[in-house]
């Protein structure tokens, strides 16, 4: 059976998911001059690796995003799904941190440390493409899973990987906008 390891950035698919479900749902922008977003739109994790996984075995399945706040349970329940977890304190700011620099050493290190197998990276982010290309040198197969809105078909992300897979059509597989944060068994 053919096997993958799953990266996921968590900011990147929960904002821009909130973002797709509100334009579906018909709901204005908060803000003048910003995309409108789904507030109550949460990630379903379960379904969520279910999907990137595609029925190949998981060697193994990272989400990294920031730290919540305290009595936020949403980091417990993806490891109830079955992703290892990072997270990181945001800057002064309330800029994210470390996140996709987590995110390539994780891949970087299991890429060299086992087989080839499937890469399947959750954002359309460019700061992937040098672990792009160290998992093309040690013949992976690389996937990128992002909505549209955070990639260019033609941008240099989506030009170094072997697949693009959307996940635009998967946003009620993956969430939900009704029940808040929740797991399921995650069909596909």
């Amino acid at each position: 059976m053919e096997e993958c390891v799953v990266l996921v950035d968590n900011s990147n698919v929960f904002i821009e998911a909130r973002k797709l479900s509100a334009v579906r749902l018909g709901l204005p922008a908060a803000m003048p001059g910003k995309a409108p977003q789904d507030w109550n739109w949460r990630v379903d994790y379960g379904g969520l690796l279910t999907h990137l996984a595609e029925g190949r075995k998981i060697r193994k399945a990272f989400l990294v995003g920031s730290r919540p706040p305290l009595n936020d349970g949403v980091w417990n329940m993806a490891q109830r799904c079955g992703f290892e977890v990072k997270t990181h304190d945001r800057d002064a700011n309330n800029r994210e941190k470390a996140v996709d620099t987590d995110l390539v050493a994780q891949g970087t290190r299991i890429i060299c440390m086992t087989s080839p197998a499937v890469l399947v990276i959750a954002s359309g982010d460019g700061d992937f493409i040098p672990l792009v290309d160290v998992a093309h040198e040690a013949g992976w197969t690389v996937e990128m899973a992002a909505f549209k809105s955070a990639f260019s078909p033609m941008g240099a992300m989506a030009m170094k990987v072997d697949r693009i897979r959307p996940l635009d059509d998967a946003l009620d597989r993956i969430g939900d906008t009704t029940s808040g944060i929740w797991i399921r068994a995650g069909e596909d």
